[in-house]
């Protein structure tokens, strides 16, 4: 019975770091900021011993940085890493989306397709947070029908790393334009046409790669001029 009791220790961590990398993600955490463990231990309300661990298991996720001496800094807006980032999520994305022309069937594809008009072509009412997932929803159900639980992880994996410069580049009035790609890659996989499936994800995917440099730059700006 003993062994079928949650690990408090563990949720404690879990929770710690859900927290503070919602905290990363949203910039309550500035990009380069040197993290004081003490304040965040008492902002979060939680012991030393638990709060390292989740920054431990948020450096190897790439979320902080740690120096020797110096302890934890949040990461920095980097162009080459993000630019890296979209690039390996390119890669992934269109090599699934090859899979799922083969592999998915035609009632999974009209279950994404329902999905994809439920969230309207608007952005009218919506959050950038909701934008964003609704976004992540959609291209994480898309590789899905590759039925390959490796890539789904891989880009999860991503997509969580990504997050953040998402949130600076997101822009409602651009939503009509995605959603137009997002149905005419479904349109594509409803006629099993991989080369076209490959084509308009690699465009999708391609309109963020050549503007990361300016979005970062930008994204700089705005986070200093609103702190």
């Amino acid at each position: 019975m003993a062994d079928s009791m949650p690990d408090v220790s563990t949720s404690i961590v879990d929770r710690i770091h859900a927290q503070v990398r919602r905290m990363a993600i949203r910039y309550e955490l500035m990009p380069g900021e040197r993290l004081n463990e003490g304040e965040l231990s008492r902002k979060l309300g939680v012991s030393r011993t638990p709060l390292r661990e989740a920054l431990n298991r948020l450096n190897s996720e790439g979320f902080l940085s740690f120096e020797p001496g110096k302890g934890f800094f949040c990461r920095r807006l980097d162009p080459k890493t993000i630019f890296d980032l979209y690039e390996a999520r390119k890669l992934i994305e269109t090599s699934a989306i090859q899979l799922s022309v083969v592999r998915a069937t035609s009632a999974q594809i009209a279950d994404l397709q329902d999905f994809l008009d439920s969230t309207g072509p608007e952005a009218l009412g919506k959050s950038t947070d909701e934008m964003v997932e609704l976004d992540e929803i959609f291209h994480e159900r898309l590789i899905a029908l590759s039925g390959n639980q490796e890539m789904i992880h891989f880009l999860r994996g991503i997509n969580a790393r990504i997050q953040f410069i998402r949130f600076l580049d997101f822009d409602g009035a651009d939503r009509p334009k995605t959603q137009a790609e997002h149905q005419l890659v479904l349109e594509m996989l409803r006629r099993r046409d991989v080369v076209e499936c490959v084509k308009v994800l690699e465009r999708h995917i391609d309109r963020r790669l050549d503007q990361i440099t300016e979005v970062v730059r930008k994204g700089i700006a705005e986070l200093y001029l609103k702190a």
